[in-house]
């Protein structure tokens, strides 16, 4: 299952980008998510990542995770690529 991941980043932690990133990374592969693209933006959220994950319970606990180890917010998205979605519509 492929999520789309929008994060902000603690201002305590703006300072501390390799720290973060090396943490978050290891959570990550310790729960069994892959990582398939990060990028940095300027607006509401500080990144948009995409990831791939065998279902919501790691995802969930990544982002729990993250916002108690104090580095920010993350919103999860489920995202379904062009073919899945006509799957979905048509068997709904």
């Amino acid at each position: 299952m492929k999520y789309v991941l929008l994060g902000s980043i603690s201002p305590s932690w703006l300072g501390k980008q390799a720290e973060r990133l090396s943490k978050s990374n290891e959570k990550l592969k310790k729960l069994g998510i892959k990582q398939v693209s990060v990028l940095y933006t300027q607006g509401q959220y500080d990144f948009i990542e995409t990831i791939e994950a065998s279902g919501p319970s790691p995802v969930l606990g990544f982002t729990i995770w993250y916002a108690k180890k104090g580095f920010g917010t993350i919103q999860s998205l489920p995202a379904f690529n062009d073919k899945e979605i006509q799957k979905i519509i048509k068997e709904g």
